[in-house]
């Protein structure tokens, strides 16, 4: 390989997960409590941010109980894809979206930005506190705090929520100099973000599971069995998870 983006992302990831200890185990004690007072998860991010947001939704081995917010024209099937971009900066769009979600304060909102700069995942951080729920950001410190805030409150996302997971990217996201050639290459959010985001989940099940509760955990649907455990845990939550 002439490149080294493997060792960069395991050095980063190593070095997130250890500095995030306490706060990643924060993070799921807080679901683990929303999940054992029949609380939700709600997960949003914008444009790729989002992406996790399909990671943790609907997926084996991942929390049943977790409700995807997803906007028009912030995900990245919205054709042109630069909309997303206008979209996400654009001051009271996402509030407008979001605002009739029945966020409660048993809940937890898992906001995911990288430089937590735009109106987008402010608003929909500051919406769910407002609504009494318990919000952790996932988002790069050196990288927001290297910008200033695009939303109109002033605020980055690591400002309103009231806990930080740091993944730990750099400014720009991409990892990878080339020789002669001056922007970086291969960004490293996604596969942080992701590995932090699926150690919460499964720092909460164990949580529960020490509880002697059941964590709500869906099966392949792959596997013999799958799809009637899934849909006696899905019909559990049917009409609160917003894709049910």
């Amino acid at each position: 390989m002439r490149t080294d983006y493997v060792p960069r992302v395991l050095q980063l990831l190593q070095q997130a997960y250890e500095r995030q200890q306490v706060s990643l185990r924060m993070a799921a004690e807080w679901i683990a409590d929303a999940l054992q007072a029949d609380g939700l998860l709600y997960v949003f991010g914008a444009s790729h941010a989002g992406i996790l947001t399909e990671e943790l939704t609907y997926r084996a081995g991942g929390l049943v109980p977790v409700s995807p917010i997803f906007v028009p024209g912030l995900t990245c099937d919205v054709r042109p894809l630069p909309l997303t971009s206008a979209l996400e900066r654009l001051d009271g769009y996402a509030l407008a979206a979001i605002k009739h979600i029945p966020i409660s304060p048993a809940d937890v909102a898992l906001v995911h930005s990288v430089s937590g700069r735009n109106a987008a995942p402010v608003e929909v951080a500051l919406y769910a506190k407002q609504q009494g729920a318990k919000v952790i950001a996932l988002t790069s410190l050196e990288y927001s705090q290297s910008v200033s805030p695009r939303s109109s409150t002033g605020y980055r996302l690591f400002e309103v929520a009231d806990l930080v997971i740091d993944n730990g990217a750099p400014a720009g996201d991409a990892v990878v100099q080339l020789e002669g050639f001056p922007q970086p290459v291969a960004p490293v959010s996604t596969v942080l973000g992701a590995a932090l985001a699926n150690a919460i989940v499964a720092e909460a099940c164990a949580i529960l599971n020490e509880r002697g509760i059941a964590p709500p955990v869906f099966m392949s649907a792959n596997l013999d069995g799958g799809d009637a455990h899934n849909a006696k845990l899905m019909e559990r939550y049917r009409g609160r998870v917003l894709y049910l």
